[in-house]
């Protein structure tokens, strides 16, 4: 573990974890010249999403398919044609080993974090020097490498750091989503594929001139937001309390909105992992990895209604989280898919819901004190306007006019590209026995005001079975959650 060092020079940025191919070496055209001596032929344009950033054994399962040559086969003739060229060929990309040394001067921990072997990854720790790095993550040190997460929550875990503190320097597109997906910022510093700007993302020509108080400056606030209706408190689910606790930790939030809570879920899951927790009413709860300060609502709501609680994310930073539950019927999508109805029928079957939604936003604005950016999440039981061209539903609609955002549909602006469908993964067909496909739609949503959408994604674990066959799930819900990552004002 990396004891907390006020007193260094850059205390806000905890460590910087390097990619190795392509990054911090010049390997990136080794591993191509490698690939192409094993493959037989001169690579393209077009192969490289299946050789930039993977791993050994995705490329050897790619060549597979064209070859017909067994997979572990390629695998071990690609490990030995790059490894060779390494021991014999390896360069430090411009500025690497001056920012690595910098890093060092300051007490700021630097870590290896690759999707290639350990073999090859104790070779170029040998040629750039193996001290310059606290700790070092290879393909053989998770169970999942790049694109997954997995690599640099390992390196945060061994440093004894928090993902949100660190900044990630990489190279392709595939490490970048490892790196993101873990909650790093990200430095990127494209070796052959290009690579966009975006929120929490810088993109650099070369590591020249990058300087610790530079990526310091990279590193703000975040905050992760799940919302998750976990059905009827997940009684339909074997071992859902562990499976709960499991799928929190997976979407890496700090705080999560629930709805159907069974009345005991939130404070047996914030018991589970460690954190704070709201309970109102038999329904609603509030979990969270930091203080809460405040509660808001009625303690007492009933099985719709909504709550919240103002946490404390940092020194300086508090940020509202309120969960919502709206009533499930009539339910739009049904009465538009099985019953024809005309949109403005449609907004006129609304009026309870919007009821409702406008006595939360009543309760928010009310708690609400300047400077506090809030969250509104929940199940809302009803699509967006933003999905259907058609429709204006105006649940959502009142939500807008109220100042929030959607965080997803900020993320994903195409409906159509990005659907974000929610409801349900457990019912593709209605459940009447007749046969008829369920309409799937986005009826989950953390709404925002105040903040910045880092990411913005839907998370299902597993492969669900269909019900009725759902005891043995993974997932333990009969909703898709959401997980959005916002970054907070700073200043």
């Amino acid at each position: 573990m990396t004891p907390h060092t006020p007193n260094r020079p850059h205390p806000r940025l905890r460590a910087v974890l390097f990619d190795m191919d392509g990054t911090l070496v010049d390997t990136e055209r080794l591993w191509w010249e490698a690939v192409e001596q094993v493959a037989g032929r001169a690579l393209t344009d077009a192969d490289q999403p299946e050789v930039l950033g993977r791993p050994v054994e995705h490329t050897a399962h790619w060549l597979a398919t064209a070859t017909g040559t067994p997979a572990a086969r390629l695998a071990a003739d690609l490990h030995r044609e790059f490894a060779e060229r390494v021991r014999t060929g390896v360069v430090p990309r411009p500025g690497a080993v001056e920012l690595l040394d910098a890093l060092a001067a300051d007490r700021i921990p630097a870590a290896l974090v690759t999707a290639s072997p350990r073999a090859v990854a104790d070779v170029v720790l040998d040629a750039l020097g193996a001290h310059r790095f606290a700790t070092s993550v290879t393909a053989d040190d998770t169970a999942r490498t790049k694109p997954a997460p997995d690599p640099y929550l390992a390196a945060c875990r061994n440093l004894g750091v928090d993902p949100a503190a660190c900044v990630a320097v990489e190279d392709t597109a595939t490490g970048v989503a490892s790196a993101e997906a873990a909650g790093c910022a990200v430095l990127a510093v494209p070796s052959l594929a290009p690579i966009a700007e975006a929120p929490g993302r810088t993109v650099r020509d070369s590591l020249t001139g990058v300087t610790a108080a530079g990526l310091e400056r990279m590193v703000v606030p975040r905050l992760r937001v799940m919302s998750w209706n976990l059905w009827l408190g997940g009684s339909q689910v074997d071992d859902h309390r562990a499976k709960q606790v499991a799928a929190v930790l997976a979407a890496g939030a700090d705080v999560v909105g629930l709805q159907e809570t069974g009345g005991t879920a939130a404070q047996e899951l914030a018991e589970a992992l460690g954190w704070h927790h709201h309970r109102a009413g038999e329904n609603l709860g509030i979990l969270s990895r930091h203080p809460v300060t405040a509660r808001f609502g009625d303690p007492d709501v009933g099985f719709y209604g909504a709550a919240g609680v103002r946490i404390a994310v940092a020194p300086g930073h508090e940020v509202d989280v309120w969960t919502a539950h709206l009533h499930y019927t009539p339910y739009g999508p049904y009465e538009a898919a099985f019953d024809g109805l005309p949109a403005d029928e449609l907004t006129a079957h609304e009026e309870l819901r919007l009821g409702q939604l406008r006595d939360a936003l009543d309760r928010i604005a009310g708690s609400a004190r300047e400077g506090v950016p809030v969250v509104l999440v929940g199940d809302f039981n009803c699509p967006s306007h933003l999905d259907w061209p058609d429709v204006r539903w105006p649940v959502t609609e009142a939500a807008e006019k109220a100042g929030f955002a959607d965080s997803f549909r900020e993320a994903h602006p195409d409906p159509a590209a990005e659907p974000g469908h929610t409801w349900s993964p457990v019912h593709p067909v209605h459940e009447d026995g007749s046969g008829r496909p369920e309409p799937q739609d986005r009826i989950d949503y953390v709404l925002h005001h105040g903040l910045t959408v880092l990411d913005s994604r839907t998370l299902v674990t597993g492969t669900p079975r269909p019900w009725p066959d759902v005891a043995g799930n993974e997932w333990p819900s009969d909703h898709a959650a959401v997980v959005t990552t916002f970054t907070l004002p700073v200043g």
